[in-house]
């Protein structure tokens, strides 16, 4: 199975999809999924790294919590990501987010992203691999 991200549509809200060999790898789309809503990842210099560790009940509240972690990052530090390394030891997360300043001009962002919400909220196996999606607030 090939990771990749994808978004979906509801209401006036965007959903944010990532679909990895392993669970971890659809937790990484997922975030890169997160940063496509603003701007194109692609765009995003690996210039710094934050660290970010979550811990949750289950794997749904810890992919919530995960973007929301991001989203907290990307507002306080004024970053955008666009590279993510993600281990997971049971409902425990260890993540790098590595991306740089935000621009205007070279990132030109589209939308501000508000949270990760627990609609459309799952984890869970696929054929060949793992899926992790919600909807964020925009």
């Amino acid at each position: 199975m090939n990771n990749h991200w994808e978004h979906f549509e509801h209401g006036a809200d965007i959903g944010v999809r990532g679909i990895g060999a392993t669970k971890a790898g659809a937790f990484e789309q997922a975030a890169l999924a997160l940063t496509a809503v603003v701007t194109d990842p692609q765009r995003v210099a690996a210039v710094g790294t934050v660290h970010i560790r979550c811990e949750a009940p289950d794997d749904e509240l810890l992919l919530a919590d995960w973007l929301n972690a991001l989203i907290y990052e990307m507002a306080v530090r004024r970053m955008l990501f666009g590279r993510f390394h993600v281990e997971l030891d049971g409902t425990r997360l260890d993540a790098q987010a590595t991306g740089e300043s935000t621009s205007v001009q070279r990132h030109q962002p589209a939308v501000e992203v508000k949270g990760a919400t627990y609609t459309a909220l799952r984890v869970a196996p696929v054929e060949g691999g793992w899926l992790a999606q919600t909807v964020v607030d925009v």
